[in-house]
């Protein structure tokens, strides 16, 4: 009776050591098919430089004769008082797609707020420079005057100058402008010994974008 029970016991471990064996045979076959993806490879390579630059968009104002740098005087009913300012484009700048005004008031009172009675603002243009008549206040256009913007409110808000653009693009890149303040007859009592400073801000927007 022991006799069988040793074969018996002998039959097991010979099968648990064959199924070790092809345990480990599967795992070195795996390892071997892992490293078919190591291998070495051609390369090749190049560079190319683009030179850029930006454009700059630059727009002065200067005050030629009877410009801004002339205070205007007490102002009475019915005044007109004609001041000259020239705008420039910087001379190797980008075209400018719009020109626009905006004018402010230093102090809020019914000289500049009263958009009636208050003061009223008209612009021109001259191809040239322009120049006072005589002895008088006045400026006078030498050459061909264009109207830039209507008689109205001394405030503006964004306001499109479209001839002043077109004079900045331009060859000559510069545009010749009066600016002609009048005190309407119907300001009151209310409009006496009043002082204000009135800024203009001219902002010029680069050209539409283009596919170079």
């Amino acid at each position: 009776m022991r006799t069988a029970h040793r074969k018996a016991t002998t039959r097991k471990v010979s099968k648990g050591a064959t199924r070790l064996a092809a345990s480990v045979a599967l795992v070195a076959g795996a390892a071997s098919v892992a490293g078919l993806g190591t291998f070495g490879s051609f390369t090749s390579t190049t560079s190319a430089t683009e030179a850029t630059t930006t454009g700059t968009v630059v727009l002065t104002a200067s005050n030629p004769a009877r410009g801004f740098d002339v205070a205007i005087p007490k102002l009475v009913p019915t005044d007109t008082v004609q001041r000259a300012l020239t705008l420039t484009r910087g001379s190797a700048d980008e075209t400018f797609g719009s020109v626009a005004l905006t004018t402010t008031s230093s102090t809020a009172n019914v000289l500049t707020g009263d958009a009636t009675k208050g003061l009223q603002m008209r612009i021109d243009q001259c191809s040239q420079a322009w120049t006072q008549v005589g002895s008088t206040n006045a400026l006078t256009c030498g050459g061909t005057e264009t109207p830039v913007l209507a008689s109205g409110r001394v405030l503006q808000a964004n306001t499109m100058l479209p001839v002043v653009t077109t004079a900045l693009n331009a060859a000559a890149k510069t545009s010749f402008l009066r600016v002609t303040l009048t005190l309407p007859e119907a300001a009151d009592n209310t409009f006496q010994n009043l002082t204000s400073t009135i800024n203009y801000s001219f902002l010029a927007t680069q050209r539409a974008g283009d596919f170079q």
